[in-house]
């Protein structure tokens, strides 16, 4: 039996970090991980996505190249050539993250693993023993449960990443982060799509304003979003095109597409933890969780999308780092409340803190500051004029505690943002930070001098 002073399973970024984290603090770390060091994120999310949202946003500029006087321009699309550098980033990643831990000397087992008892897990017919184990198994793509769901004509998210050609036109069944990035992702290489999302609106935890303008813009580019529809069954038919029926306003109709993509979220990934052997305590939402990440086994704590909390690659690091604080009696000042989070869609979408919605669910009292893209010049030299920035302040202390936005940098927009929620920024405060010119980010401020 190996002895060691935390055990890990999942390697996975909250996984991975922890570990090196902990390697740091001269613990003797053991990380299991039975598929790629990287979990989900690094293999078959955020990163391969997000290689693939490049390759959308160079195709979408290249489609208006006469836009900056390039006349009479053509190129050629390689998919394969896309898939492969794909591939190569992925590998690159993998192998620093295998460096890193040889270099912390952190043990890697590569094998599913656990739980004998609450204290020990096997792995690969070895038995390892802690005074600390971390769960961080991640998830997987969830489904519905309707007649056809489950043939094989039928991907999930990991299955569309590793397709070996553009499809002629694809159905997308959910219409959040995954489903949004990957309609824009193929409707730039140039196939027709089309969403069906359960939901009155998209990206139903963003803000409504944001969620409605990405839907008019992406219509723009052609992709047709069908909201507060129910898919009802998915068929072949003889020419095997994907036919979904969806019922809509007390309506059915019906979608055919060479293919399909299941996008209606993430499970928690519990089989073959044998957690009862340990005693943990979950639910098929995931396991429960004080907000120190333990769950009702003191020395047993779950981090990332295995919790359910917020299933974000960045929000699954943290959580490992206060879990690890916790074991190590280790006071931190991390806000689980402030999550920047974004969707790469073209345009980008990006947010942090509380939606429009959440503050009149809670009675928060409200002050909002709007500013639009077209207004800003960096925007429009770049050539982005389409986008808005929507600042939420609360009315008794007038604090920054929502921004949410659609255009160019998005994303790093709401990091910004987040940053400035993080130590408590107001509007006045905000309105005196001297921000570059020209930069994108001046819609932030433009948006604090329009405050109604």
């Amino acid at each position: 039996m190996t002895e060691a002073d935390i055990l890990i399973i999942g390697a996975g970024p909250g996984g991975y970090e922890t570990a090196l984290t902990a390697a740091k603090r001269g613990k003797k770390v053991v990380l299991f991980e039975g598929a790629h060091l990287g979990g989900t994120c690094l293999n078959a999310g955020c990163i391969p996505t997000k290689c693939l949202c490049k390759n959308a946003e160079i195709l979408s500029q290249f489609k208006e190249a006469d836009k900056f006087g390039i006349d009479e321009f053509t190129f050629q699309f390689d998919f394969n050539k896309v898939m492969e550098r794909k591939n190569e980033v992925i590998s690159t990643l993998r192998g620093g993250i295998e460096a890193m831990m040889k270099q912390a000397k952190v043990t890697v087992v590569p094998a599913f693993a656990s739980f004998k008892d609450s204290h020990t897990v096997v792995a690969d017919g070895e038995e390892y023993t802690a005074p600390y184990i971390i769960i961080a198994t991640g998830s997987v793509s969830k489904s519905l449960p309707i007649p056809g769901a489950d043939l094989e004509c039928v991907r999930t998210s990991t299955e569309l990443l590793d397709i070996e050609y553009v499809p002629e036109s694809l159905t997308i069944v959910g219409g959040g982060v995954i489903g949004m990035e990957f309609a824009s992702i193929f409707n730039a290489m140039g196939s027709k799509v089309t969403v069906i999302e359960f939901m009155k609106q998209i990206l139903p935890p963003f803000d409504s304003d944001i969620a409605k303008r990405l839907k008019q813009s992406l219509a723009k580019k052609g992709i047709e979003i069908l909201t507060s529809a129910a898919v009802k069954r998915i068929e072949q038919n003889e020419s095997y095109e994907i036919v979904t029926t969806y019922e809509c306003k007390g309506k059915e109709a019906s979608v055919t597409s060479t293919d399909l993509l299941m996008a209606v979220g993430r499970a928690p990934r519990l089989d073959g933890l044998n957690l009862e052997s340990a005693g943990v305590e979950f639910t098929p939402r995931g396991i429960t969780v004080d907000d120190n990440m333990r769950t009702n086994v003191p020395h047993i704590f779950a981090i990332g999308d295995v919790n359910a909390r917020m299933m974000l690659a960045h929000v699954a690091t943290f959580q490992g780092l206060r879990a690890l604080n916790a074991i190590d009696s280790r006071a931190d000042s991390i806000y689980f409340s402030i999550v920047p989070s974004a969707v790469f869609t073209v345009p980008e979408c990006g947010m942090a803190g509380k939606t429009t919605e959440q503050c009149k669910a809670e009675g928060i009292a409200v002050k909002t500051g709007t500013s639009f893209f077209r207004a800003n010049g960096k925007a429009l030299a770049l050539g982005e004029p389409e986008g808005i920035c929507k600042l939420i302040f609360r009315a008794e202390d007038m604090r920054l505690i929502g921004a949410h936005i659609m255009g160019v940098q998005a994303a790093d927009l709401a990091q910004q943002a987040a940053d400035l929620m993080a130590r408590g920024t107001t509007h006045d405060q905000m309105t005196d930070i001297i921000f570059g010119h020209p930069t994108v980010s001046e819609v932030l401020l433009n948006a604090c001098h329009n405050l109604k």
